[in-house]
């Protein structure tokens, strides 16, 4: 007896294919054949699409959060208005890693230079206090408005040590935040005193001597802000830093060289992060194909020998069955790329704070990587397939 969905296939034109000698009508069959053999397995078919589209998800999903916070740490230092950034020797261009060690007075040394338009010491720090992680500013008000002034949305300046300024990003999180409301800090209670346009830094900016205090270095930065007083003079206002006693063996970096060197390569860990969650995605991707074809391939062994006895090739086989993972894998890279829009959207609306950046480059990426494992899953059970004796097919119960 033929399998079901076969004999509604070949029965009306059996005749034909065996009179034509099988090879014109066996195209068009099998064609027929890859749509019905999904159709006919609903539940296999989705199951199948859905684990492709998972591994989608994971792969941009991962990548679109990892190069968020760089980019949204570069948008940000890139809006201060520094040209350039002075940290202490041996320091990491990677910011908020490297505590307080320098004493904040040497901003004066710095501000009294030829071309040295301002210059403000700041301290950046790392923080999980607030149940995610955030990079907090500690500032001296005055230099670090000058540096590019802050447009105010609502509220201003510091009034006191225990006062913050937010962005107006942080501001619209949760129920919204508005000037006078009070939030936690390294779990200190401060009072919001005003909301910028976001860009200018970090998006909690407190006053540099308190958090000085709070990290139990008063009076000392993690790095000096600087701008020239013109642009031009930027490796100007650098060897005369260097040349200045006391700051020889200070670490020197222009925004335009901070900005190239915060890519992925240079950050420690990035790339393994993202090779190995890529590397499981792509793993899980190829075990559902793989299990998927190979209980298809077994439960089609009587039409597998049917096909053959009429002429299929090797061949044909193969690409009948490798023609439905390819399907299968389309459907799920759509899918995938589909959700993972849908999370960007239910991100940006639930945690406006994190930045969630979808490229093309790694839509790409993903899309090859989930095809390529599609087929290669699909590939043995294709070729144990091609390989079936036609009468021990037939002869299947």
């Amino acid at each position: 007896m033929l399998p079901q969905n076969l004999c509604k296939i070949i029965r009306p034109s059996l005749a034909d294919t065996l009179a034509n000698g099988g090879s014109n009508r066996l195209n068009p069959l099998m064609n027929k054949l890859v749509l019905a053999n999904l159709i006919h397995r609903p539940m296999r078919s989705l199951i199948s699409a859905a684990a492709i589209a998972i591994e989608v998800v994971m792969i941009i999903s991962v990548a679109a959060i990892f190069l968020g916070q760089i980019d949204g740490q570069k948008i940000r230092t890139n809006g201060i208005g520094a040209d350039l950034i002075v940290a202490p020797p041996n320091a990491s261009f990677i910011q908020a890693v490297g505590g307080a060690p320098i004493p904040a007075a040497n901003a004066i040394a710095i501000r009294k230079l030829p071309h040295v338009a301002v210059a403000s010491p700041a301290i950046q720090t790392f923080s999980l206090a607030g149940g995610s992680p955030e990079i907090l500013y500690g500032i001296d008000y005055a230099s670090y408005n000058a540096l590019r002034p802050f447009i105010y949305l609502a509220g201003g300046p510091f009034q006191g040590p225990y006062d913050v300024i937010v962005d107006n990003v942080f501001a619209s999180t949760g129920k919204g935040y508005h000037v006078g409301d009070t939030i936690q800090v390294q779990g200190h209670s401060f009072r919001i005193s005003g909301i910028v346009q976001s860009g200018k830094g970090g998006r909690k900016m407190v006053p540099l001597e308190t958090l000085g205090a709070l990290n139990g270095s008063p009076g000392k930065c993690s790095q000096f802000l600087v701008k020239a007083d013109t642009e031009a003079n930027d490796d100007l206002v650098r060897q005369e830093i260097l040349s200045t006693p006391g700051l020889q063996n200070y670490r020197i970096w222009t925004m335009h060289e901070w900005l190239s060197m915060m890519t992925p390569d240079n950050i420690p860990g990035f790339n393994i992060s993202l090779n190995v969650v890529t590397l499981i995605a792509t793993l899980v991707g190829f075990l559902v194909i793989f299990l998927s074809m190979y209980t298809a391939v077994l439960e089609r062994t009587r039409e597998i020998g049917i096909l053959k006895s009429m002429g299929a090739s090797k061949g044909a086989i193969v690409s009948m069955v490798l023609r439905e993972s390819v399907l299968m894998s389309v459907v799920g890279i759509s899918l995938g790329i589909g959700l993972t829009y849908a999370i960007h959207a239910y991100l940006d609306a639930k945690f406006p704070t994190l930045f969630f950046e979808i490229t093309d480059e790694w839509i790409i990426r993903a899309a090859i990587i989930a095809f390529l494992g599609a087929v290669l899953g699909a590939s043995y059970p294709a070729l144990m397939a091609a390989s079936k004796d036609p009468i021990d097919a037939l002869s299947y119960e």
